[in-house]
């Protein structure tokens, strides 16, 4: 039995699955956690990784780590950090991301070069805030990774040529996604001097070895990931409730929004996956219930003693900023508060919200692809909520599809690196999971008070 272990360097943790390379049954898991924060110093992540591979990856024949995208991990000549790396969460280079757009020539140019439209969390965003903002790190840098890059980097012998995949690549603002190629002008635009970028790794090969001999897979982003690590069709889209979340489709030609709402990615397998993305998701939760004073089963229990609409209670969840819509400086706004509203309608409010705004995405990922869903799925560690599966299906109008609780990045991963073991032209088929459909009546009218809150404070949020 060949084993192999997949990594997923999340925003929090570490986690590694260690699996069976011929079923894609999970064997062990292990985690560690990651620093708080939206500026981490990256070699956290290298500590966590070891930490969470011990014991896995001498038992394994190759690995592949996915990772958090988007994040800026800047580079001197040596290798060493020249600071702390910016995650895509950090909206400080809002402005930054502004600036470039103009210089490219608009947001439809921008989207025309890159597949989407610059946003605060896109590394050459993040890279131009660096140039204004900090100058003497800027001219320090020489390579800039993404976070994945620089864990499968740490994986690699000594001497191994830093490497990515077209996947993550396609989510840093200075690669050409429909071409699948490096824009190397468009970094030097962003930092204002040139930096090399790891080279690409085609899907399915490896980027290098570990010392003992292991391959190491390309590696991906988090979503392209867990993507492969649920084997999406075309028509499955895909909602991840986690720190952000995520409305993303599998797609055989790219896509070029220049209205920002979709980002046109590649995946791990050769496509693209367009995607809507929302900064505020589980935290929306973990907020309520610290608020209200409950523990998140609590907050589940009296947000179901609520009627559909929370009693006229209304909240938009933009807490810190947003990127869907794309509202950096934006706060949180709660509207129809009244003596007789209780707990159980401010509990019920926060779910029918991150609801909403998941709706709300995947309405605007179905308008720019023109894909109608199959199915829709969800993941994420907020779908353990019996009031989220219970309103999921109210809210988003139809069935949900809850595959079993996982570790979606993680097992992408490893079937990327059985992919990568296996030297086949397409990943490795592995049983499907069974799954539970959530099904409601639907609740219309909460998502037209939501439309109405949201379009109100579109001048008055910030």
């Amino acid at each position: 039995m060949a084993l192999v272990v997949g990594i997923d360097s999340s925003t929090q943790s570490t986690k590694a699955v260690l699996v069976d390379a011929d079923d894609g049954r999970v064997v062990e898991t292990r985690t560690a956690p990651h620093p708080p924060g939206t500026e981490v110093d990256p070699r956290a992540w290298l500590t966590a990784v070891d930490t969470a591979v011990e014991g896995l990856l001498d038992r394994a024949s190759a690995v592949s780590v996915g990772g958090q995208q988007h994040g800026m991990v800047a580079l001197d000549e040596t290798g060493a950090p020249v600071r702390d790396a910016l995650l895509w969460n950090d909206t400080r280079s809002a402005g930054a991301a502004r600036d470039l757009i103009d210089e490219m020539g608009g947001p439809q140019a921008c989207a025309d070069a890159i597949g989407s439209v610059l946003v605060a969390s896109f590394t050459s965003s993040k890279l131009r805030w660096l140039r204004d903002h900090e100058p003497d790190h800027a001219a320090r840098v020489h390579r800039v990774l993404l976070p994945h890059d620089y864990v499968s980097l740490h994986l690699a012998a000594p001497g191994t040529e830093p490497f990515t995949d077209r996947g993550d690549a396609s989510g840093t603002g200075y690669f050409a996604t429909a071409e699948g190629e490096w824009r190397p002008d468009l970094l030097e635009l962003a930092l204002g001097r040139p930096a090399a970028t790891p080279r690409l790794v085609a899907p399915g090969e490896t980027g290098g070895t570990t010392a003992a001999g292991v391959p190491v897979a390309g590696g991906t982003g988090d979503n392209m990931g867990a993507a492969l690590g649920m084997a999406l069709q075309p028509g499955d889209v895909l909602v991840s409730v986690g720190t952000s979340g995520v409305a993303s489709v599998i797609s055989t030609t790219p896509v070029a929004d220049g209205t920002g709402v979709v980002t046109g990615f590649a995946d791990a397998s050769g496509g693209f996956l367009p995607m809507v993305t929302t900064m505020n998701a589980a935290g929306i939760l973990d907020l309520q219930a610290r608020w209200l004073g409950v523990d998140h089963d609590a907050l589940a229990t009296l947000a179901l003693e609520a009627a559909p609409g929370s009693g006229g209670v209304a909240l938009l969840p933009y807490y810190g900023g947003e990127r869907t819509p794309n509202r950096p400086d934006a706060v949180g706004t709660w509207t129809g508060l009244t003596p007789d509203t209780t707990r159980a309608d401010l509990a019920r409010a926060a779910y029918e919200a991150l609801l909403c705004s998941l709706a709300d995405a995947v309405d605007r990922l179905v308008a720019a692809t023109g894909v109608q869903p199959r199915r829709v799925l969800m993941v994420g560690g907020a779908t353990k909520s019996a009031a989220l599966r219970a309103l999921a299906p109210a809210v988003l109008g139809c069935p949900v599809v809850l595959p079993p609780a996982g570790e979606y990045v993680a097992l992408g991963a490893a079937r990327q690196a059985a992919w990568a073991l296996a030297g086949t032209a397409e990943p490795p088929t592995w049983p499907a999971a069974d799954t539970t459909v959530l099904e409601a009546d639907p609740t219309p009218h909460v998502r037209e008070v939501y439309a109405d809150l949201r379009e109100r404070t579109t001048t008055w949020s910030s």
